[in-house]
């Protein structure tokens, strides 16, 4: 099965240095095949067909902790999930100049519809779609200072999130595809 770890807080403003190709290696020595990364931010794309998808996180963590003396929350999803929050991700959606469009990946103690009940969306400003494993966030930059979205940033909802733009998100995509 294809899949893609998603690293949570990593090389971000010098903290939680993580080199890539370090990484790539580490995924390697767990056992995982086909290992590409993307961008410093986290993203590894890997192929497994031996480890049941839930035990995966842990033995990733376990890797990183062991290798890079770091706690490191690692989110994974399939082929077949992206895919299908990448069928509700509207197209024109676009992390430009203009917009600013994100998904927002959810661990397990969070996902749910619901989520959409405890987020604060601002009518007429935010466009807030769920999709299961994610929330997708869409609002114009000129109207960004008064999105609910940076409300987020500190609660506990979003400390069991990591976020990807929608330009990420869509590489990510298209990169489990060639496999």
């Amino acid at each position: 099965m294809r899949y893609v770890a998603l690293l949570r807080g990593i090389n971000i403003g010098g903290r939680n240095k993580i080199d890539m190709k370090t990484l790539k290696t580490t995924f390697e020595n767990s056992g995982m095949k086909d290992v590409v990364t993307y961008i410093n931010s986290g993203n590894i794309i890997f192929t497994d067909d031996s480890t049941p998808k839930g035990a995966l996180p842990g033995l990733l963590e376990t890797a990183i902790q062991e290798d890079f003396s770091l706690d490191i929350k690692v989110l994974v999803r399939s082929r077949p999930e992206i895919e299908a929050i990448g069928e509700v991700l509207p197209d024109s959606w676009q992390n430009d100049k203009e917009m600013k469009s994100d998904v927002m990946f959810l661990w397990e103690e969070i996902d749910d519809a619901s989520i959409m009940d405890s987020l604060k969306i601002r009518p007429g400003i935010d466009t807030v779609i769920y999709s299961p494993g994610a929330v997708l966030w869409s609002v114009w930059k000129r109207d960004a200072g008064r999105s609910g979205i940076s409300k987020m940033v500190g609660t506990d909802i979003y400390k069991h999130m990591t976020v990807r733009n929608v330009n990420t998100f869509r590489k990510i995509h298209s990169m489990m595809a060639e496999k």
